[in-house]
């Protein structure tokens, strides 16, 4: 079996596949954890009452799968082929050859498409607070976005920074109570709603932003970093037409995480109706070694 992806639902399905029994091989791609490796604080994951660091949880998962069995090489999934009852893999020059495989590739943050964003990236333009927090220390900046890891970000950022403002396209933000809760007791944080971002200033570095204040108009803020959380981009470009897809570009499964090719498999972001937390990820990753491991075992689908 070869699993695709080195994020947490990856990870667990590896986990779950060498202790079925399974030659299980995990293609993780360049970076083992996926986007939970900047994520300083995995909340409401089970057995971690006060969370804990995505680049410490991920690791403990590998080394539960390596002690069963699993083998990890870090290249991606380029495409398929279909070979008779088998799955050829093309990663980079290799051809792999699989009786099953797993759909694991998560998602990559969504940019914001504005003027300075690519100029200044890694120069205050960031997708990682745990990352550069401390090269603005006692510092204004900004954070896009109303989900849970935009609040979560601004939350880590207010730990630092003297003032943290949220930019909200929307009039409400979609994120968990329980982090709306900790961002309104939090005095250092300031939330804007109905703003969008039209650019992103500075020479060589942030200086400001440029938005549009839907009771103020146009407004320049004066900040030394700008945070993007406004959604993810599943992984599902290689798929290349192979798979149909649903409207936000995942993959359609059914109730035992199969796909529309016989043998194929997705699970955690990269699938559709994902719930998007870290928690929901593991029990798609299991469920999905399971039903693998039972298509494996009779052949049915």
């Amino acid at each position: 079996m070869v699993i695709a992806g080195g994020g947490i639902a990856g990870l667990t399905a590896a986990l779950a596949s060498a202790r079925l029994g399974r030659k299980t091989l995990v293609l993780t791609g360049d970076v083992l954890g996926g986007l939970l490796l900047s994520i300083d604080k995995v909340d409401g994951f089970p057995g971690f009452a006060d969370g804990i660091p995505g680049y410490d949880l991920c690791p403990m998962v590998q080394e539960q799968a390596v002690g069963a069995g699993a083998e990890f090489a870090t290249t991606c999934v380029d495409g398929l082929e279909r070979r008779d009852d088998r799955w050829c893999i093309v990663s980079g020059n290799d051809r792999l050859l699989a009786r099953s495989l797993i759909l694991a590739t998560g998602s990559t943050l969504k940019e914001l498409g504005v003027p300075g964003e690519t100029r200044l990236r890694g120069k205050g333009v960031s997708q990682c607070a745990s990352c550069d927090a401390p090269l603005v220390r006692n510092r204004p900046v900004a954070v896009v976005g109303g989900g849970d890891s935009a609040l979560q970000e601004a939350l880590s950022l207010a730990e630092t920074s003297s003032r943290v403002t949220m930019l909200v396209r929307g009039d409400k933000l979609p994120a968990q109570q329980a982090y709306r809760n900790r961002v309104a007791e939090q005095p250092k944080i300031e939330i804007r709603h109905n703003v969008v971002v039209e650019e992103i200033l500075g020479a060589d570095k942030v200086s400001g932003i440029r938005v549009r204040d839907a009771a103020r108009g146009a407004v320049v803020l004066e900040v030394a970093a700008l945070f993007v959380y406004i959604g993810l981009q599943p992984n599902t470009a290689f798929l290349n037409g192979q798979i149909r897809l649903d409207p936000s570009g995942r993959i359609p499964v059914d109730g035992r995480m199969r796909t529309e090719l016989r043998g194929v498999f997705a699970a955690g972001i990269a699938r559709s109706g994902s719930a998007g937390r870290a928690a929901a990820s593991t029990g798609d990753g299991t469920a999905a070694a399971i039903a693998a491991d039972q298509y494996l075992a009779g052949g049915d689908w």
